[in-house]
């Protein structure tokens, strides 16, 4: 682990190649697991506001489980996340006509509708944050659907921190992320000797 400000960041994030391949994998890791994706209160402040806006393109069981429970729910870490659609969906993914998985809010973001992208955790993804004492833990999660994005970023020798340059910016600040690259440069000579 290498201690970035008030970070402490696995060596995977620096090591480790990373890629999402859409056209392999068409966003399955909105529609697969057995948990909603961690949310922040002003995050659900942001999306509250936004529902208005969301929930008719939201599909008719997704719209059921925010009437029946709401946004979020509290998972079995003990961790606030976005409520889910027969135990794996996100509430807000969609599927088009392809079968692409796609994210409503930032289908919207994208065409010029919203400020705000998406959840933090879902832009970092496949990077969780943990809490680590008065520390903030950056770290690399794995998981098998993501193989295809293993393979290409092997392919196209791209580092999981390069790939996740803007959320990590978004969240930890342009300064925080210089420091980054430079601790991943300096790692990379060493291991060169």
């Amino acid at each position: 682990m290498f201690l970035i400000q008030n970070t402490l960041v696995s060596l995977d994030v620096l090591e480790k190649e990373f890629c999402c391949d859409l056209d392999k994998c068409r966003g399955c890791c909105c529609i697969e697991g057995d948990a909603g994706a961690p949310v922040s209160e002003d995050e659900l402040r942001i999306i509250e506001q936004l529902l208005p806006d969301l929930l008719p393109q939201m599909t008719p069981e997704a719209r059921a489980v925010v009437e029946k429970q709401g946004l979020s729910y509290i998972d079995p870490s003990g961790e606030r996340v976005l409520s889910i659609v027969n135990d794996k969906d996100c509430i807000f993914a969609r599927t088009d006509h392809n079968g692409w998985c796609y994210c409503l809010i930032e289908k919207a973001y994208n065409a010029g509708k919203l400020t705000f992208k998406k959840p933090l955790s879902c832009h970092l993804y496949p990077i969780r944050l943990t809490k680590v004492g008065d520390l903030v833990g950056v770290e690399y999660h794995r998981w098998d659907i993501c193989h295809c994005a293993r393979q290409l970023g092997k392919k196209l020798h791209t580092p999981l921190y390069k790939f996740l340059r803007e959320p990590l910016v978004r969240r930890f600040g342009e300064d925080w992320y210089n420091e980054l690259e430079l601790t991943a440069s300096e790692w990379e000579k060493q291991m060169r000797k």
